[in-house]
């Protein structure tokens, strides 16, 4: 739906850990080959963090650079909101510690779990939050370390993930707001397509395995992920009275490369418009599409005043689209 936002993103930074993860490291682990890898994902390499280094490490990496980079202040942020699957512990939240290592004293701090549509739904709340007149300034960050949970005895799973983070600053403006329109879903029946167990050694009568690690059905999310996604943008253009190509610039989630060309052929959206980070970095999960625009403003793609077109989706299943103004500084280009 159409919204009346009072909140725009003012600064960004992300983070990915040293270590690099190649194909060919791959074929040394499980088996398969850089060309298998290519050819149906189009993933190149992984950045992995050190076994001593955690979600929250990540996320405050992200967020010093982007004060670093924009010299704004974070002592009088409001909330803060992480987005993440791969938490340090079940308590006390990644937000909890991003706001030790900061101390903000006066901020609120709160973790979000939408898988890898978290970065659009912690938008999305930052947005509501600000609007409302609740909050002024929110911390954003999204992050994750997705190998402490991936099977690597599975080769069609393990050859899909790394680590990173993603930090943004939504600040109140509502001369310059930046949320235009957002769609979102959620199909909980698909849940037992990809998962990873907790507490619950069952779902819906279904024995679950992994024991800890990430369980996937490629397939099967696959299909769900080019139908639902192509859905939400067709609805969200319709919503907002835009056309195609108002849309500077389209950014989903890096799940895998393959599945990113499916989605702009079935949606019509130019696939040289798409920002993505799965190549080098693979599938981050929340972290993904922070990392695909930090890549924009590396490469002076992604200015100030484009429209950007974001869409999460993932576990659960669920899913989040949203079109933005963008509205930070390219200091890069």
């Amino acid at each position: 739906m159409s919204i009346v936002s009072k909140a725009r993103i003012t600064a960004f930074g992300s983070y990915v850990p040293d270590r690099i993860l190649t194909n060919e490291d791959m074929e040394r682990i499980v088996d398969t080959s850089d060309e298998w890898i290519v050819q149906r994902t189009g993933i190149k390499e992984r950045h992995i963090a050190a076994d001593d280094v955690f979600t929250s490490h990540l996320c405050i990496r992200a967020a010093e650079r982007l004060r670093e980079t924009y010299g704004v202040s974070l002592d009088d942020v409001d909330f803060i909101i992480a987005a993440t699957t791969t938490p340090d512990y079940s308590f006390p939240t990644v937000s909890c510690r991003v706001q030790k290592h900061f101390g903000m004293e006066s901020a609120g701090a709160i973790d979000l779990n939408a898988t890898c549509a978290g970065f659009t739904y912690a938008l999305h709340m930052a947005n509501g939050l600000i609007s409302s007149g609740l909050h002024k300034k929110i911390l954003v960050v999204a992050g994750e370390t997705m190998s402490k949970i991936t099977d690597y005895s599975d080769r069609t799973t393990c050859i899909l993930f790394g680590d990173g983070a993603g930090a943004g600053l939504v600040e109140y403006d509502p001369e310059q707001p930046g949320f235009e329109t957002f769609v979102m879903g959620t199909n909980g029946a698909g849940g037992i397509h990809v998962y990873r167990s907790g507490l619950a050694g069952e779902m819906d009568g279904t024995a679950l395995a992994g024991n800890g690690k990430l369980v996937q059905n490629g397939r099967e999310v696959f299909k769900w992920a080019v139908r639902t996604v192509s859905a939400g943008i067709e609805r969200m253009l319709e919503q907002s009275g835009l056309d195609r190509d108002d849309i500077d610039w389209f950014v989903p989630h890096s799940a895998n490369l393959r599945m990113i060309e499916s989605i702009c052929e079935k949606s019509s959206l130019p696939l040289g418009k798409t920002l993505q980070s799965v190549r080098d970095m693979g599938n981050t999960s929340s972290a993904s599409i922070p990392l695909a625009l930090q890549a924009g403003l590396d490469a002076g793609q992604l200015k100030s005043g484009d429209r950007v077109l974001l869409y999460g989706f993932g576990g659960g299943l669920t899913h989040a689209g949203l079109i933005l103004r963008w509205g930070v500084p390219n200091l890069r280009s």
